[in-house]
Formats: structure tokens, sequence, C-alpha cells
């Protein structure tokens, strides 16, 4: 019975005293009770940088299309496949690379209409969908190849969008990997000063993905001329892209 009494008491001392453990917020190992090792919470100043590092895009991804209706799939796919050849001749004739250019999109669907007297849906055609994206290389000469491609297609021609993008973006990787470490030192000493201690070095850094969006444009300006042909004016400005990168490190307190 004295037995049990003594270690219902010792169990009680051992969490009254994790219990002040938790409330001071330091370390806390207790000698001689195997097993327990208490560290309420991490030192240091823990801070998160960002990296921003603007690129020119040198990459134009054109996603362009065929759309033909008819009313049998082979009138169908007969208009489609020769507009679709225009367009594949357009983009090599100047200077796309048939390896630069991929099917993304085919499909063949009825076109249905709502038949009142008879008060359901019938046939009435078929469509014809064939869309590729084009990868171009020579970023000036997009609008040019755009126009080329429009008259290949003609009537039957689909611009989805355009997106500029970056062909070797890890070019710029480590000038924004310094631009988020200095942001970091930055916040980190700025603390300290506040925090009335002395900044130590660095005792974990991780870094986050770096982000490398795509920029899209979309529209393409029309304008008709007196004699009625439609006159193609289709500028181009890829802009910038803003690489980014986040990191957070953890400095030590001296």
């Amino acid at each position: 019975m004295k037995k049990n009494w003594l270690l219902a008491a010792s169990l009680t001392l051992v969490l009254s005293v994790v219990g002040l453990a938790g409330c001071g917020g330091s370390d806390l190992v207790l000698e001689g009770v195997e097993g327990i090792n208490i560290n309420s919470q991490q030192q240091g100043i823990w801070v998160s940088g960002q990296g921003e590092v603007s690129a020119t895009p040198d990459i134009v991804n054109l996603r362009v299309g065929i759309e033909a209706q008819e009313k049998t799939v082979a009138e169908a796919q007969e208009q489609a496949s020769e507009a679709m050849e225009g367009v594949m001749t357009a983009l090599t004739d100047n200077g796309v690379a048939e390896n630069d250019i991929q099917t993304l999109y085919f499909n063949i669907g009825q076109v249905t209409s709502w038949n009142r007297d008879k008060e359901e849906s019938e046939v009435i055609g078929y469509r014809v969908t064939n869309t590729v994206v084009a990868k171009i290389r020579n970023v000036d000469d997009a609008g040019s190849i755009i126009d080329a491609v429009v008259e290949a297609g003609g009537d039957l021609i689909r611009i989805d969008s355009i997106s500029f993008s970056i062909d070797d973006p890890s070019t710029y990787y480590e000038e924004v990997r310094a631009e988020a470490m200095a942001d970091a030192k930055s916040k980190a000493e700025q603390l300290a000063e506040l925090g009335g201690v002395t900044l130590g070095s660095p005792t974990y850094i991780s870094e986050g993905s770096i982000y490398v969006p795509s920029s899209v444009y979309r529209g393409m300006d029309y304008a008709m001329e007196e004699e009625g042909e439609v006159s193609i004016e289709t500028p181009i400005s890829p802009g910038e892209i803003d690489i980014t990168l986040n990191v957070q490190v953890a400095y030590a307190i001296r």
C-alpha cells in the first residue's frame, strides 16, 4: 500500500514539472526519469524570404485549330484535313520545326437540332475539330506566322490562344536564390535588432518550388478593308515573366 502511494506521488510530481515547463517556454530534460525529454519550442529566429527575377520570354506557344461542319462525316473530315495540311505547311514554311508541332486534340462529333414536330433531337450534320500546338522559337516572327496560318486555314481556322514561356528558366535560378536569401537575411536582421539580440549564422535552410508562370494572350485584330477583304494585324508583345522562389531560414541567436 505504501509503495503504491509513493508511486502515485512521484507521477504527480513529474506531471507538475511538465506543466511548469510548458508554461515557461524553455527546454527541459528530467534527469533520473528515463524516457522523458521535453523540448517545448524551437530556438532562433525563423523567417521566410522571397526572390523575384524578371525575364523576357523566348518561346511562343501557339494553339491553333481547324473546325469543319458538313452533313456527312466524310465531307467534314475532308475539309478539315485539307485545311490542317495548309496550316502545317504554313508553320513549317515559316521556320517552325516539325518536332515543335504537336496534335493536341482531335474530335468528330454529331451536330444535333431539336425537331419540334417530332419532339426529339435529330442529327443535322457532323463537326470535325483538329487542334495543334506549335512552339515558335523566334518571338519576333510570331505575328507573321500567325498571319500565314490564318490565311492558310481560311474560314475554318480557330486561334485558341498563345502563351509565352522561357526555354531554359534554370539560367535564372541562381539569381532568384540569391534574391530570396538576401530578403530572408534582411528580415532576420531587423527582427534581431528589434528583439535586442545578435543574429547568428543560419542553422536551417529550406527551398520551396520555383514558380515560372506562363502569360496568356488571347484575341486577334481583324479590320475590314473597303473592298471587303480582311486585313489582319497581329501585334505580339511578350512582355516579361516574373520567376519567383521562396525560402525558409532559421538563424541562431548569439
